[in-house]
């Protein structure tokens, strides 16, 4: 049974939002709480604004006191921790709390980059697509351009920036960028021009919105004026978030960190144990560690430095044949990565001395294609040198 399922007769929650001019984004936000309630039909849930919509904050505050709420677990409906988030909100918590006696009121964290909020995102880019699932190398061919809010807070825009990272890697585009429709740069219009020099041909322009206004408004607007532009370019323009299912999630789960308080702080041991215990992480063992060695065994390996190590020819249709001479085995090795073979990634620096672990990873198709095009530049790969 959830949390929620559990709460006192005089427990409640708050869904804090910041209000807009627009109507659609008022009715959009009030679908939270309605999705909520769905959910957990005990939940007392009311939402509030901090400016232009109604009700406010104040107002939503009101109606939980008004069904005996003596505790009430308040959460930022807001996608980043922007001065919002930071100040404003907890100030008008902080000012009504102080001005009813015995009501206590808890605040917690925003949606952030919450792995369900990711997967709200990555779901409305694949719809856009018209697909339900990617596999590794489909979108090599597509780039994707994220569009943040864009605050005065640059931590909030750089969570901006590794949203687009990680829905980049995990959807495996070809390329991607991070534009912001606020006060921070780059700017929609421009950062929308700058994509097109690229050279990709399909674009997918994706909001990072929770809903609708005039902002979205603007962001499609500028994708059409682009896209008319460039009519050898396919535009998608992927939907925002409105109450997407694993929005819902999160913030059912958001409101019960907020009831549990929280968690201690885990050191990096601690850390490791906990996912080590959850199955999240193998145990490597890196065969380069220092080991003590007898005055022989050294004079031995300093003989052994001179000798080549295994070599072996990669034979291409041209006619033309190389050897590289380094050993695939050294002594550390990295985890295998899902999009070795990305035409923009580690393979551009095959024949540029590219560490022998990464050359393991490479289908040997690729690993042809590459040194049949480029010309080896001589050295040693780092890996390779004391």
């Amino acid at each position: 049974m959830s949390t929620l399922e559990q709460l006192p007769d005089n427990a409640g929650v708050l869904i804090c939002g910041h209000g807009s001019r627009a109507k659609i984004a008022e009715r959009e936000f009030s679908l939270l709480a309605k999705g909520l309630r769905d959910r957990h039909p005990s939940l007392k849930v009311e939402y509030g604004f901090l400016e232009y919509s109604s009700p406010n904050m104040h107002m939503a505050l009101d109606r939980l006191v008004a069904q005996g709420v003596e505790k009430i677990y308040a959460v930022p409906g807001m996608l980043f921790a922007a001065t919002h988030a930071q100040n404003d909100i907890p100030s008008v918590l902080t000012t009504y709390q102080e001005k009813h006696p015995g009501l206590t009121i808890e605040y917690g964290q925003e949606l952030g980059l919450h792995t369900e909020m990711v997967q709200a995102f990555q779901t409305r880019i694949l719809e856009a697509l018209g697909l339900e699932h990617v596999h590794d190398g489909d979108l090599y061919d597509t780039m994707l351009v994220v569009v943040g809010r864009g605050t005065s807070v640059s931590e909030a825009n750089a969570e901006a920036a590794k949203l687009t990272r990680i829905v980049s890697e995990n959807l495996g585009f070809g390329w991607s960028e991070t534009v912001y429709s606020g006060v921070t740069y780059p700017s929609v219009g421009r950062g929308l021009e700058m994509a097109v020099k690229l050279g990709f041909k399909k674009i997918v322009v994706a909001p990072y919105f929770l809903f609708g206004g005039k902002l979205i408004d603007r962001i499609y607007a500028y994708t059409d004026k682009v896209a008319a532009e460039n009519p050898d370019i396919t535009f998608m323009k992927a939907g925002y978030l409105k109450d997407q299912a694993h929005v819902i999630n999160t913030f059912t789960q958001r409101i019960e960190e907020t009831i549990a308080g929280p968690a201690p702080a885990l050191n990096l041991m601690q850390n490791f144990k906990r996912r080590l215990a959850l199955g999240e992480v193998d145990v490597h063992h890196h065969h380069a560690e220092f080991q003590p060695e007898s005055a022989a065994e050294a004079h031995k390996h300093a003989d052994e430095k001179h000798e080549p190590a295994h070599s072996h020819e990669h034979k291409h249709e041209g006619g033309h044949e190389h050897g590289h001479g380094h050993s695939h085995s050294h002594g550390h090795s990295h985890a295998p990565y899902k999009h070795i073979g990305h035409p923009h990634g580690p393979r551009t620096m095959i024949h540029e001395n590219v560490c022998c672990c990464f050359m393991g990873q490479f289908p040997q198709h690729i690993i042809d294609e590459e040194m049949a095009n480029k010309v080896a530049i001589p050295g040693t790969p780092s890996c390779k040198k004391n």
